[in-house]
This record gives C-alpha cells, sequence and structure tokens, in this order.
C-alpha cells in the first residue's frame, strides 16, 4: 500500500478504493507482519472499520471531508483514546481502559481520522529502544536484529512497515526524533506549548510534547496542522497562526553546531551521511554557517536530573490500588505503606524504579538545591545559547543521533550508554524548541554505507517557528525527487 496523507485523500475522494477496504487491507498486513516486528499492543479494529465506512458513507452523499478522513492511524498507547488501552507499556496500568480522549484524539475524531490501534513503548516512556516495555520488544523493520529507537518506537516501527500511513507519538527527549531516525521515518517535536498534552500519560511535564511521526515531511505537516492549538485544559498550550511564509532559499542560513560534530563521537557512517546532507543543502542554494552552543555537554546530565525529578512526581499517583494493576494486598495486617512497597515493586520496571529512585534523591531535602536547583540553572543558558546563535541563523542542522540503529540488547545493561543516544535531541526539549528528524536519501556514491540502516538529520528551529523546518524539510525532499 505505502500510502501518505496525500495520496490517500487523492485516492478516497476519486473514488480509487474505500476507506473500509483500505483499513481492512492494514489489519491483514498487521497480521502477517507484526508478529515479527511487535508494533502494536492493541488494536482496534471494530471502531476502525465502523469510522472507516462512516467516511465512506459521507463521499456517497457527496459530503466534503477533510484530508485526514478515513486515514489509519496508529496511536502511541501513553496517549488516551476513550474505552481503549493505555498501558504506558507499564504492567501498572495493564488493565486500565481510558475514560476520556486526549485533546489531540478529539481533535482527530472531528476530522474522521481512523485509529487502528496503540503502538509499543518503553514503559512509561522511559527509554531510548522500546526495550523497556512490559509487553513485548519491539524490532526495526529494516533489521529485526536492531532496536526501533525509543520511546516511540513502536510508532516509527509502524508507520516504517507501513503498518498505519501516519503515527502519533510523545517526545520528551529525543522519543519522536530518535526512532524516526532509526526507522527512516519523518519525526516531528512542535515548540513546547504548539500541542495539547492533555490525555497524554505525563513522565516530565515541562519537557513532553505529542508529535507526528510519518513518511513525509508534508505527512507531518498536515498532521501537526490539525492537532496543534491553543487547548484551555493545558495552560502551557498558544494559538498557532499559519504565517503561509514565502521560502526564498538566498535569505535563510543554516547553522552548524561545532560541538555536535566535532564532540558527538560521530561514527563514520553517520559522519559521512551529515557531510552529504551539508553539501546538499549547499547545492540547493542554502547559506552554511558554523556556531556554537557551548553548554550543549552539560545537556544530558541537566536532563537526568529535571526529568527524573518530574517523573517520580508524575508516577507518584500510580500506587497499584487505582487505575489498571487492581493489585490485591496480600497480608489483610500489612501497613498500607508496605502494600504500595509491593504493588509499586511488581507493576513498575526496572529502568522505571531507577528513574523515580533518582528523581526522589534529587528533590529531597539537603539535595534539591545541589542538584535539581542548578540543573534548572543550567537548563537556563541552554535555552540562552540557542536565543543567542538564532540571531544569525534561520535554523540549526545537526545529527539525530551519533550512530546507526544498535542491536537488541546491546545497550540494555549499561543506562549510561543508553542515555548518550540522546544526546543530540534532548537539548531542544531542555529549550522547548521544534525540531524535525528527516531521513537522509543516501546517493550511490555513499555505497560503502550500511544500505539497509537509515540516518537522518535534525533541523531545529526557532519556538513556534515549525513551518520553517517543515518547509526547508519539503523543499530538501523536492530537491532529492528532482535530482
Amino acid at each position: 500500500m505505502n500510502f501518505t496523507i496525500k495520496n490517500f485523500h487523492k485516492g478516497l475522494i476519486n473514488r480509487e478504493f474505500k476507506a473500509s477496504e483500505v483499513v481492512e487491507d492494514y489489519y491483514q498486513t498487521i497480521e502477517e507482519k507484526d508478529q515479527e516486528i511487535g508494533a502494536y499492543l492493541s488494536l482496534n479494529k471494530i471502531d476502525a472499520i465502523s469510522q472507516a465506512k462512516k467516511v465512506d458513507a459521507d463521499l456517497n452523499d457527496k459530503k466534503e471531508i477533510d484530508i485526514l478522513a478515513g486515514v489509519p492511524l496508529a496511536i502511541k498507547d501513553n496517549i488516551l483514546i476513550e474505552d481503549q488501552p493505555a498501558t504506558a507499556a507499564s504492567n501498572i496500568l495493564k488493565h486500565y481502559r481510558a475514560s476520556y480522549d486526549a485533546t489531540v484524539i478529539k481533535k482527530l475524531k472531528k476530522v474522521d481520522a481512523v485509529f487502528l490501534g496503540k503502538t509499543n513503548l518503553d514503559e512509561f516512556a522511559m527509554g531510548s529502544s522500546t526495550e523497556t516495555s512490559a509487553f513485548k520488544k519491539t524490532r526495526n523493520p529494516h533489521d529485526f536484529e536492531r532496536v526501533p529507537g525509543g520511546s516511540s518506537g513502536g510508532s516509527a516501527a509502524a508507520v516504517a512497515a507501513d503498518l498505519c500511513v501516519a503515527a502519533l507519538g510523545s517526545d520528551t527527549g529525543g522519543s519522536i526524533r530518535q526512532p524516526a531516525n532509526f526507522c527512516g521515518v519523518v519525526g516531528l517535536k512542535p515548540t513546547y506549548g504548539a500541542v495539547s498534552r492533555h490525555g497524554l500519560i505525563a513522565m516530565a511535564s515541562s519537557l513532553d510534547q505529542i508529535g507526528p511521526i510519518t513518511k513525509t515531511v508534508e505527512d507531518a505537516e498536515i498532521l501537526f496542522s490539525a492537532i496543534k492549538g491553543k487547548d484551555s485544559l493545558d495552560a502551557t498550550t498558544v494559538n498557532l497562526a499559519n504565517k503561509n511564509s514565502k521560502l526564498k532559499i538566498e535569505d535563510l542560513t543554516i547553522g552548524l553546531p561545532k560541538e555536535y560534530f566535532e564532540e558527538g563521537g560521530l561514527s563514520k557512517e553517520v559522519a559521512e551521511a551529515m557531510d552529504e546532507v551539508i553539501n546538499n543543502f549547499k547545492k540547493a542554494g542554502f547559506k552554511i554557517k558554523e556556531i556554537s552552543l557551548p553548554h550543549t555537554k552539560y545537556a544530558v546530565a541537566c536532563y537526568y536530573i529535571i526529568m527524573p525529578a518530574e517523573a517520580s512526581t508524575n508516577l507518584a499517583r500510580y500506587d497499584g490500588l487505582r487505575y489498571g494493576q487492581k493489585s490485591k494486598i496480600k497480608n489483610q495486617k500489612s501497613k498500607l505503606l508496605d502494600a504500595y512497597v509491593d504493588f509499586r515493586g511488581e507493576g513498575f520496571g526496572d529502568e522505571v524504579k531507577r528513574r523515580i529512585i533518582l528523581g526522589t534523591f534529587v528533590l529531597s531535602s539537603g539535595y534539591y538545591d545541589a542538584y535539581y536547583a542548578k540543573a534548572q540553572k543550567v537548563r537556563r543558558l541552554i535555552k540562552e545559547d540557542f536565543e543567542k546563535v538564532f540571531q544569525d541563523v534561520d535554523v540549526i542542522l545537526t545529527p539525530v543521533t551519533p550512530t546507526t540503529a544498535f542491536k537488541i540488547g546491546e545497550k540494555i545493561t549499561d543506562p549510561l550508554s543508553m542515555y548518550l543516544s540522546d544526546i543530540f535531541t534532548i537539548p531542544v526539549n531542555l529549550a522547548g524548541l521544534p525540531a524535525i528528524s528527516i531521513p537522509i536519501n543516501l546517493t550511490a556514491k555513499s555505497s560503502n554505507l550500511k544500505a539497509n540502516l537509515p540516518i537522518g538529520f535534525q533541523l531545529i528551529g526557532k519556538p513556534f517557528c515549525e513551518e520553517e523546518i517543515l518547509n526547508i524539510g519539503k523543499n530538501y525532499e523536492q530537491f532529492f525527487r528532482n535530482n
């Protein structure tokens, strides 16, 4: 099938197929392929086919439909869909079904999008490989021995394997962009506040953002346009006006942060691919300028203080008595604290426990000023670095990750090595900026690269300037189609 949102819509309105037929075909493909890949945790077949038939009926009645009407989407299983499972890939929520729709789901329901099912993720979105899920490991469609990235690995794998047209993920420190990069698809992390977080199972509330994972930059733009905007249920959101800016390549400057290229530990494959993409931007007419983001080297350390601190607070609500686990007290004479320890010990996996312990420690009396308060000051310095360089450049170009997708099991026992795989994506979340991961279309000249392992590049934009990075991304895709 390999539909994009745009060509699916075109085929639908031209009556080349019915939405319900395509949805049923996707479920057949999922049945055939997903046993090996493991992208989905649950499917929503009855509702999805019913929704698709409604779109078919609207077309038969000659009603005008939205570009997303009937489009089969996959949704990360930390985004709530009413009456559907919402496990966050954790045993503590394994029986939980959502009691309401996330705001992004409400918006997509209004335009008659179809939800095929919920996708796998690292437990509570804590991970970079989708190996910490309590239920299954997801495999990279390009190489089943390798990870799809994380935490939105199920969504990225579903898009890459054509088990859906597009998907939603969430990004706290790279969880949309890194798996999109590993799986060879497009992933957009919007500006903090551009998309409502209402109905997203929170990990780190000052960092989390929902965004699209798609096959093209154009599709990412379409899906982002549908879910963006102010929401009274999320006080951090703002209204985003369409600027309709016309891209003038000769007026745009792309910044290359030297820290990302000189000190980032790039593998040979990624370094060579980045050289190629920089040369391609030069050929396309963009101006390139070296810049410096000196506090980048502190980003990972800063993130792994702030994020666990917020996560430990957000996850305090999961006590094993409420939501999905429905644990029973083993000894009726047990103290309530002992019961909580048992329930949470059984319900949470190792990585979640690690981050709760770390977060509780940095917030504890005597350590708050030494760790958490200092990390917030460093976060401000990282944000100021970006503000300064954006006075001289329009967007920033970086690698997404230092390496291509690593093997399953390669880093799971080495947390520090796993955390460092997000070294290029974390600063964006700390600064609240928009960024997009786009696959690099490697030419025949790069035949020494591992063709089966995708490599992408990252474009970072100014706050609420998603339109600029999307336009540059579309220009890049167009350049390759014509060259």
